[in-house]
């Protein structure tokens, strides 16, 4: 079951992105990619709600800040 709800996050995401005006920053793909990534290695880890949120919070910075490298 939460495996469904992260694929269908993952999807609503990639439409989300997809559906921009403008091609997004390097550091806005950073964000998304990495809140994803985030909360499936949190609920992997930690498990539960707040390992899931904890982990893509962590996973938005961290992506945030090496898209903006590029």
């Amino acid at each position: 079951m939460k495996m469904k709800i992260l694929i269908s996050a993952a999807a609503a995401a990639l439409l989300a992105l997809s559906g921009c005006a403008t091609s997004p920053t390097n550091a806005q793909i950073g964000t998304a990619t990495g809140a994803v990534l985030g909360g499936v290695a949190g609920n992997a880890v930690f498990g539960g709600t707040l390992g899931t949120v904890g982990g893509a919070a962590a996973g938005a910075v961290i992506g945030n800040e090496l898209g903006k490298k590029r």
